[in-house]
């Protein structure tokens, strides 16, 4: 078969072109650039616990080496502290797991070197297209001069930003708001009283904080500042900026402390959604299918996200077919998600920028203005949680069988150590991504046992048989235990880490038919053109 094509070649292009090489499907990823990405430290992005384990699981070693996970999380509110929260590993009653704040550049190279590795993945700098054909077995795009060609594909993704050509050649409209929320930004080197703590600075006291100014720290000293503007006016001059930077750290500090200010930058957020994520072989992910941004949410996160969602499903279609239901949930579940996400914020921004009265159609805005800024920033609630897919066309018929666990189905799985075949004991997580479903067995006390005993003890030779024969390939695995599950329990969790279903005991025909709802049902005639067309070249012509 054709490889998959991938349009833009920044962060989701690339984790989406990593994670079909992890599920062994082959990209070609065009790249509009010249394949390098210019250092703008002010240019940053925060990754949730999921999108970070995404990222780290994809082999992007700037994670580490460029980014950073915050202690704590800090508001005020003119000169009181509002809320002090501790992040991660801190202590305190349940802390809450810590984001990665990293300079976005660093995080595309990382992405870009994980990529240079693999042998799936064909990069190919200075490639704008300007045609887009599609037909029942691929798609066969256009790219214009210097490098001039003709490059087939058996499906097509547009990770190629907000002004995406994918989206204007597939005549997809962007609705959506402009100007939502004006920044100002700046990169510095300083010493400020709060180490590896993020603090969202609310009304500050002092004549140019405005109505709110972020820090949020980055390795060896550097913070990101940002100073909300106001939606018209106010031109920011170097002067002007420089003039908020040493007010805001004298502020902070007592008096201005030295710093060294390493980049600067002002960014407009807009809110928009693309009407269709899918046109026949045609998807959209990232930017091109979605902007956001306001009160702490992250469009990026969401960008990762999409690729994690839509690359097992093309595995799928790409190795043994997919049903047009398969297809047609990456849409169904992501667009839902993001257009969630977006309400939430356009409903919470009149209340939390002062305006009048949306007050009661807010879940959740009761608990106060700081509690849903911290959402967005957080990663909790409305504004920041993880999606759920609870409403997916994916999700089996509810069943007799069928049993409650912590986690609802549809949503995230929790982060349980289990047993892999090999008797290793790693992190669920890092069995995600490979192509394949999950089935998990809670077994209290198999951590003391010979692995050899376990296997062919209690329920295990009868779980074997059942996972043996579903329609699709699954990883049997084993966990001492899992929240809110009993002995016994057994799971079915998709490859990007949702929760299919709960089954008490070993329910064969039960499992069997979530399974089958979670591949979208059997691929028949009609659908089996979605995928399965004789291999050809990458790249067929050359044009001049």
């Amino acid at each position: 078969m054709d490889p998959v094509i991938v349009v833009g070649a920044g962060p989701v292009g690339l984790a989406l072109s990593l994670a079909l090489a992890a599920q062994g499907v082959p990209s070609v990823v065009l790249d509009e650039g010249p394949g390098n990405d210019e250092p703008r430290p002010a240019r940053t992005v925060v990754l949730r616990e999921d999108t970070a384990d995404l990222v780290e699981r994809l082999g992007c070693e700037s994670l580490h080496e460029e980014g950073l996970r915050w202690a704590g999380w800090r508001s005020v509110r003119r000169k009181q502290l509002v809320r002090a929260v501790p992040l991660g590993d801190a202590q305190g009653p349940v802390p809450l797991p810590s984001p990665v704040h990293l300079p976005q550049h660093a995080l595309t190279q990382g992405l870009r070197a994980a990529a240079s590795t693999q042998h799936l993945i064909t990069m190919v700098p200075f490639s704008r297209i300007d045609t887009l054909e599609q037909d029942p077995h691929g798609v066969t795009v256009h790219t214009r001069e210097p490098g001039s060609t003709w490059w087939r594909g058996s499906y097509l993704v547009g990770c190629d930003g907000a002004r995406s050509t994918v989206r204007k050649l597939l005549d997809i409209r962007f609705p959506g708001r402009t100007a939502v929320e004006r920044h100002a930004v700046a990169a510095l080197r300083a010493e400020l009283p709060w180490p590896d703590e993020a603090v969202l600075h609310r009304a500050p006291p002092w004549r140019t904080g405005g109505a709110e100014v972020t820090a949020r720290p980055l390795p060896d000293g550097v913070w990101r500042l940002d100073w909300l503007l106001p939606p018209r006016g106010e031109l920011v001059t170097p002067d002007a900026l420089v003039a908020r930077i040493r007010d805001t750290l004298a502020g902070w500090c007592g008096e201005t402390p030295a710093y060294e200010l390493l980049d600067t930058g002002v960014y407009t957020l807009h809110h928009r959604l693309a009407l269709r994520w899918r046109s026949k072989r045609a998807f959209l992910a990232g930017d091109a299918a979605h902007l956001l941004g306001a009160l702490g949410t992250q469009g990026l996160d969401e960008g990762l996200r999409d690729a994690e969602n839509l690359a097992w499903k093309l595995a799928q279609a790409w190795h043994h077919g997919a049903s047009e239901l398969l297809l047609d949930s990456y849409q169904a579940e992501r667009r839902a998600a993001v257009a969630s996400r977006l309400r939430a914020a356009d409903q919470s921004l009149p209340i939390l920028r002062g305006g009048p009265g949306l007050r009661t159609l807010v879940p959740g805005s009761g608990r106060g203005h700081d509690t849903l800024l911290a959402d967005g920033h957080l990663g909790c609630g409305p504004l920041g949680a993880p999606p759920s897919y609870a409403q997916s066309p994916l999700s089996p018929q509810r069943a007799g069988a069928h049993t409650a666990v912590g986690t609802p189905p549809g949503a995230p799985v929790a982060d349980a150590r289990v047993t892999a075949p090999d008797g290793k004991t790693v992190r669920l997580r890092d069995r995600l991504g490979q192509g394949h479903l999950l089935v998990i067995l809670v077994a209290p006390g198999t951590g003391v046992w010979d692995r050899r005993h376990w296997l062919t003890a209690g329920v295990m030779p009868r779980l074997v048989e059942a996972v043996d024969a579903l329609p699709v390939k699954a990883e049997l695995l084993v966990t001492e235990s899992y929240p809110g599950a009993t002995a016994h329990t057994v799971l079915l969790v998709r490859p990007d880490g949702h929760l299919v279903a709960a089954f008490s005991g070993v329910r064969s025909a039960e499992l069997f038919a979530a399974a089958d709802a979670a591949r979208g049902g059997a691929v028949d005639a009609a659908d089996d053109d979605t995928g399965r067309a004789p291999a050809s070249s990458d790249r067929t012509a050359d044009v001049n």
